[in-house]
């Protein structure tokens, strides 16, 4: 007898998660160890999912069982700037369902992390995979993963119909997809279609376990709570950004080189990215505001520091689709090294199916809200409305 889909664990390896978490996790093994944090579950969309519940409540008490493998170990290790003591950490770890609290109250889904930065950072990526796929699966019964290999296989077909030659050896594609996505399994024939067919230049995934199994290279580098939580952990927060990215430096020496620039938007970013800065990361990544616009500015600043704009990876990576990522690569090719990100586009699209959009962020670090302000307007998540005040006030936005 077949298990039933609630019997069957959804997340089934602790690499199943975005590759910037583990980058993440490691810096925060070395340097804010007792850190304690606040995450809170958001339904962008407004969608009610508390019918969904029970369902994710079981598929979370399957989180408590997974441990890294052996296997899984030895590819991290192979890795060079994963160090050995966090490899050690990884294969003790354990999800502690203690610091999570899963309800529905005043009608929505509530999902609340409260406890050691380290120990709760791994939640976020897998809750959200959970409560998708556990909302798709009921909502769209009918949805085959053919259907879903359908679509990709029209999306490669407008792609080798709209783009040259030229332009398709240069336009480079990676899936970031994992925490949106429709099901591991579309997922997983997402990342092997583009390994084997994209028409372009596949650069590999954010997700580390279809990484591993699918002999592709892990990407990621940092995500909002690694800056946002600079906020309340010691420099003055004025200085927190440049906090936030010099700690990173010296934690990787000039691997992982690609910054986040939109937790106090692109402006303030810039603000702070002084030549020193500019010259120890390789590149930034878009995830809200106008790309175009975001760019521009991205291309002047480093040419006002007298660095070659070609020198430097633009990554983007917010709400992309193929034709947006394309007119994108058009607009800044040759005068950029620009490469794409894209996530529910590739692993949610499907003929009949709408995507939910939800976020898990942190709302607080030793026990003093952290926000994030981006260039987006509906992206600002706190839930202390005077410290946001006081953020724009410090950083002049």
């Amino acid at each position: 007898m077949s298990a039933s889909p609630s019997s069957t664990p959804i997340i089934q390896s602790l690499l199943d998660t975005d590759y910037y978490k583990l980058t993440m996790m490691q810096a925060v093994l070395h340097h804010y160890p007792n850190a304690e944090v606040e995450w809170a579950f958001q339904s962008r969309s407004d969608e009610d999912l508390t019918p969904y519940l029970e369902e994710i409540r079981q598929q979370i008490e399957a989180l408590a069982e997974l441990q890294m493998s052996a296997e899984e170990l030895a590819f991290l290790e192979r890795i060079p700037y994963m160090q050995p003591d966090f490899i050690r950490f990884l294969g003790l770890f354990r999800f502690d369902l203690r610091y999570l609290r899963v309800a529905v109250e005043a009608g929505r889904l509530v999902v609340h992390l409260r406890g050691p930065w380290l120990h709760v950072m791994l939640y976020e990526v897998p809750l959200l995979a959970i409560i998708s796929e556990v909302r798709n699966r009921t909502r769209y019964p009918e949805v085959t993963l053919a259907q879903a290999e359908a679509r990709l296989e029209e999306k490669f077909a407008w792609l080798r119909g709209e783009a040259s030659e030229e332009e398709l050896a240069g336009f480079r594609l990676a899936d970031f997809g994992t925490r949106r996505r429709f099901s591991y399994g579309v997922q997983a024939m997402v990342v092997e279609r583009l390994k084997d067919d994209f028409p372009g230049r596949f650069v590999g995934t954010s997700n580390v376990h279809l990484a591993r199994l699918l002999d592709v290279k892990p990407m990621g580098t940092m995500a909002h709570e690694w800056i946002m939580a600079h906020q309340q952990l010691g420099p003055r927060l004025i200085d927190s950004q440049s906090a936030a990215l010099d700690c990173w430096a010296r934690e990787y020496r000039g691997a992982l080189g690609v910054a986040l620039t939109d937790c106090i938007t692109m402006d303030a970013f810039l603000s702070d990215f002084d030549l020193y800065l500019t010259k120890l990361f390789d590149g930034l990544r878009h995830d809200s505001g106008d790309p175009l616009e975001w760019a521009e500015k991205a291309i002047a600043h480093y040419r006002r520091l007298g660095i070659d704009p070609m020198s430097r990876q633009l990554v983007f990576s917010d709400g992309l689709d193929f034709p947006r990522a394309m007119n994108l690569y058009r607009a800044l090719v040759g005068r950029s090294n620009p490469s794409f990100g894209i996530g529910t586009q590739l692993t949610c699209d499907i003929p009949g199916v709408e995507p939910t959009n939800m976020v898990i962020k942190m709302i607080s670090c030793n026990g003093q809200p952290v926000a994030k302000i981006s260039d987006s307007p509906g992206k600002t998540m706190c839930r202390d409305e005077a410290f946001v005040a006081y953020l724009r006030h410090v950083f002049a936005v």
